[in-house]
């Protein structure tokens, strides 16, 4: 049975304008305050809203060019694009923190005075936008991989301009300017766990490992005890886009006999059970003369 992949994509282009709109702006009044109230603390939460902007640009871009048709020199279409923003945007953004690590280093051995009240305000609107911004993407992250890191990251946002206004409070109360760069330290460590997450997982991906999330022992497993098969080999399992995954496989079978049904049967559970787009099967049938020219990886059946 074909599955409908088109009916399962959202159009999410509104909450990218609506996000990116709402980012470029926060964006600007950060950076201007930061500057303002000299606090190294907004200006590199400003650096990282900024990294955030073209991260949703990057996907909004790969999520419009992925839904493009294959053609004869591109037969899976531009879907792992999708995947490249996700690398790219990662390297963007450890640059990024670390330009922001350098200065916060160099605050401490010249601290400057900061303006308590502005971060407060400044970083109470962060809190508001970046909420806003993630809720925009909460309802899809359940089933999109892609739309989820938006909505992760924009939440953590959130929270760490929630850190923002607290250590404002702590500057004003305290006079300890050691907790502005102190606190542009934490959001650095802070957004690079996330960051080193997306990295490690986008070049992964872009390597055709098998994606995290599919349990490739039980889909071995699986397709080891389908009826007559005694072997399989060139399993390969690998991401088409952030939301796709593909498999090809050789199923060595016992019969002579090839059932469509059967086909349809392993492709329909391969994508109900293992979220498995395209699936590509092969059936051999086992004689001693015969040894596929892929056989270098077999896997048999345990008796």
């Amino acid at each position: 049975m074909a599955h409908d992949h088109g009916s399962e994509i959202k159009n999410y282009n509104r909450s990218f304008s609506i996000g990116i709109a709402l980012n470029i702006i926060f964006v600007v009044i950060e950076a201007t305050y930061g500057l303002v109230a000299d606090s190294l603390a907004l200006i590199a939460d400003a650096g990282h809203n900024l990294s955030d902007v073209v991260s949703l640009m990057l996907a909004w871009g790969a999520f419009y060019l992925a839904k493009k048709k294959p053609t004869l020199q591109r037969t899976y279409g531009l879907r792992k694009i999708t995947i490249l923003a996700s690398l790219t945007s990662a390297i963007l953004l450890l640059i990024a923190l670390g330009a922001i690590a350098w200065e916060a280093i160099g605050r401490f051995s010249n601290p400057q005075a900061v303006d308590g009240l502005t971060v407060i305000v400044v970083a109470a609107i962060g809190v508001v936008i970046n909420t806003a911004t993630a809720l925009l993407f909460m309802k899809g992250q359940k089933d999109d991989l892609n739309i989820r890191g938006a909505y992760l990251h924009m939440a953590a946002d959130a929270g760490v301009s929630v850190g923002v206004v607290i250590a404002g409070i702590a500057i004003m109360y305290t006079g300890w300017l050691w907790l502005d760069p102190t606190l542009s330290i934490l959001i650095v460590f802070v957004i690079l766990a996330g960051t080193w997450g997306l990295l490690r997982d986008s070049v992964n991906l872009a390597m055709d490992a098998v994606p995290r999330e599919i349990d490739i022992e039980a889909v071995k497993e699986y397709l080891l005890h389908l009826p007559n098969i005694e072997e399989i080999h060139a399993l390969h399992v690998w991401a088409l886009s952030t939301t796709e995954v593909a498999l090809t496989v050789h199923l060595v079978s016992s019969s002579e006999h090839i059932d469509n049904d059967f086909l349809d049967e392993i492709q329909d559970h391969l994508h109900d059970n293992y979220k498995i787009e395209h699936a590509t099967i092969q059936i051999e049938y086992a004689t001693d003369s015969y040894e596929c020219d892929l056989n270098k990886v077999t896997f048999k059946r345990s008796l």
